[in-house]
């Protein structure tokens, strides 16, 4: 059966470490969504791997890893990612499999992703560049290029063409940017297409096989609940649905074979990028968070932005992905603060608020009612129970279940693979 890991704040929760830890239980690891605008951190034996559309699990040497086709698949980034594994002894080749109905980003992707940003004046998103909401809108716009016609010279051809003849239409009469030729695209990606080519299969066809033969299936989701394009900070989101949800339509599987969810929560928030953000610590408790946490965009290298758990986004988050358990990421980064604070709700306009508002205009301007824990001094980097945990620890860690209504059944208390404490 099917297993979902999903961020429940804006992403950064430390999925990537996650789903290393969880799958040496699994058979197949399978990326549902986004693009290589995620970043996903895995140290083991104190290397760093940084993932951008390879599943996490790629670092067992038995495992499959399956791209599935909700992902949209920059071939520049795979081919770079899949070489820069190779380099350090990590097999690829008879491991790694690309949804052949996946959407693909190519150049001109990129540049609109840039230039559109910038048309919006004020309202500019601060996006990562990649290309991955433009590559979104063509799927949907239905002048998208999937890995299947891609591969075929002829359909890519084709289509390319099709694609090109609305882009150039936008660069030269309204963006005033440099035309792109079909031709040149079509020789650049030849190397690209030949390299792909072998990875390409029905993964929907595939995992389905695989669920009927008893494997136990990951699925992993890039993002997080609050990026999502349905119920996320519109319009200060991602172009696609990092919900559990999104794993059904992004791997081809039925709601059926989920048998359990898993959502990955920072012991504190962050998040990259514009957008609301209620709990924001703009101090220099903020700076200590950042600092000590080493918050900084694995794909992008830009600050995040650092605030108190927030209770209420979390427990929204429980809700509407169907969560069964909590694991807690970085809890070992607030150790040596004083006071630690938990938002429990929000006050608008003399109204007490316990529910994530859809409204930007009140999330935007709402005060945040905290609740206040004792803090910790204990290094608890090194622990390895739950009962050595010093008791205001384990206080904050009690609180956030009483706030969220969910179990949490893993701590992790630092960046490496066994630095995890299961908390029953």
């Amino acid at each position: 059966m099917v297993t979902v890991v999903v961020g429940t704040q804006w992403g950064d929760e430390g999925k990537g470490k996650v789903i290393d830890y969880l799958a040496e239980k699994f058979d197949i690891i399978a990326r549902y969504q986004g693009g290589a605008n995620a970043g996903h951190t895995v140290v083991v034996n104190k290397k760093k791997y940084i993932f951008h559309l390879i599943p996490s699990g790629i670092l067992y040497p038995k495992k499959i890893c399956v791209i599935g086709n909700g992902v949209v698949i920059d071939p520049v980034a795979l081919l770079e990612e899949i070489q820069y594994l190779k380099k350090n002894g990590i097999e690829v080749e008879s491991k790694l499999f690309i949804a052949e109905n996946a959407h693909v980003t190519l150049p001109y992707h990129k540049i609109l992703d840039k230039v559109e940003d910038k048309f919006r004046g004020k309202g500019q998103l601060g996006t990562t560049g990649r290309g991955i909401g433009t590559t979104y809108t063509d799927k949907f716009g239905r002048i998208g290029i999937r890995v299947i016609d891609f591969i075929d010279e002829d359909v890519f051809m084709e289509k390319l063409k099709i694609a090109l003849e609305l882009k150039n239409y936008l660069f030269r009469e309204y963006y005033k940017e440099e035309i792109l030729k079909p031709e040149k695209i079509f020789d650049e990606y030849k190397h690209y297409r030949k390299e792909i080519k072998k990875f390409v299969i029905n993964t929907a066809v595939f995992l389905n096989e695989k669920i009927e033969e008893g494997k136990k299936i990951l699925a992993e989701g890039a993002q997080g609940t609050f990026l999502d394009i349905d119920f996320g900070t519109y319009p200060y989101v991602t172009a696609s649905n990092p919900i559990s949800g999104g794993a059904c339509i992004g791997l081809g599987i039925s709601p059926k074979k989920i048998e359990k969810i898993i959502g990955v929560a920072k012991a504190y928030t962050t998040r990259v990028g514009m957008g609301p953000f209620p709990t924001e610590i703009k101090d220099d408790i903020g700076e200590k968070l950042r600092k000590i946490g080493n918050e900084f965009g694995a794909t992008t290298g830009r600050p995040r932005r650092c605030g108190w758990f927030d209770a209420t986004l979390v427990k929204f988050a429980c809700i509407v992905n169907g969560i069964d358990e909590i694991i807690l990421t970085k809890l070992d980064v607030l150790t040596g603060f004083e006071k630690i604070k938990i938002g429990v709700g929000y006050k608008y306009k003399g109204e007490i608020i316990n529910f994530y508002p859809f409204s930007s205009k009140i999330f935007s301007n709402c005060e945040v009612i905290y609740e206040e824990v004792e803090g910790w001094e204990d290094d608890i980097s090194d622990f390895k129970s739950y009962k050595e945990l010093p008791k205001n620890v384990k206080k904050y860690i009690e609180k956030i279940e009483e706030k969220i209504g969910i179990k949490i059944a893993k701590i992790s208390t630092g960046s490496a693979r066994g630095q995890i404490i299961e908390k029953n």
